[in-house]
């Protein structure tokens, strides 16, 4: 099925995946070559793993598997396989978000520095919580055939609504952290200084707004959406509807209404058969 304004979508989609991959390599300078670089001993450098988790699994991982769905090219895709793989994007930017979180607690409790105090802080762990809480359920609703047709309908709307929240809040809480530790490495004198550092760190939080931008609205546009996928029919023995091995609902009005019209087709043919073969008898 050919998309709607497929150009436009394919010049957003390469625009959004360069913004965001540029936004990777941006953190990796910024840590590799102005903080330092990375490690695991408890100083700095085993601080410098949050941003570069954070905006790669939080960020440009969680923004490509919001839109996974939008691929024209995985249309021809089963609804299962894309879930699987809408699901596995989205567990892997939380393993990565988790193994930030360590770091950064792993840091602060080796230098005595006190945890949770900051606005990014509250932000920061309130959208990982609800992002794991997101990611069990929609895996338990949606992935898994045990939710009935009835709830994934009523929870639908409030898991594309709670997607997009906590990605625009997690893009919210990136851009306070940055510039919280701007503020705490260069000093808020050194910063108004514009240090190339500083410079640098500010392009890079612009890079994750346009990407988030980028991401809300190849995500927000109808004519891009996945087109439904047709009623599988399951038979029943008392000939009612049921729910599709993918969540669908089955409607037996058109089964019916194609049997009877195969059977009258079908009835003329049998009865000239029936008379070519009293022909065929009475000629021997």
């Amino acid at each position: 099925m050919a998309m709607d304004g497929y150009k436009g979508f394919l010049g957003l989609l390469v625009s959004a995946l360069l913004v965001g991959f540029l936004s990777v390599i941006f953190t990796l300078v910024w840590v590799l070559h102005y903080r330092e670089g990375l490690g695991w001993d408890g100083t700095a450098l085993e601080f410098n793993w949050h941003p570069v988790l954070m905006v790669t699994g939080f960020v440009f991982i969680q923004g490509i598997a919001i839109i996974v769905y939008r691929l024209p090219w995985t249309w021809k895709c089963s609804k299962l396989l894309m879930k699987s793989i809408h699901a596995g994007l989205h567990t892997v930017a939380a393993i990565l978000v988790i193994i930030s979180l360590v770091s950064v607690f792993d840091f602060h409790n080796a230098l005595s520095i006190p945890n949770m105090y900051s606005l990014h802080s509250w932000v920061g762990l309130t959208v990982v919580i609800l992002y794991i809480l997101q990611l069990v359920l929609g895996v338990f609703i949606f992935l898994l055939p045990w939710a009935p047709l009835s709830l994934r309908a009523l929870v639908m709307p409030m898991h594309v609504y709670s997607g997009l929240l906590i990605f625009g809040t997690v893009i919210a809480a990136v851009l306070m952290g940055v510039t919280e530790k701007l503020l705490f490495a260069l000093n808020s004198s050194g910063y108004s200084k514009f240090p190339p550092e500083g410079v640098f760190t500010n392009t890079l939080g612009l890079l994750i707004v346009v990407y988030g931008a980028l991401i809300f609205w190849i995500v927000t546009r109808p004519q891009w959406q996945r087109p439904k996928e047709p009623n599988s029919v399951l038979l029943q023995p008392n000939g009612g509807a049921r729910e599709g091995p993918e969540g669908l609902a089955v409607n037996f009005s058109n089964v019916d209404t194609s049997d009877s019209k195969l059977n009258s087709e079908a009835a003329p043919k049998k009865r000239n058969v029936t008379v070519d073969e009293a022909g065929q008898r009475s000629t021997m």
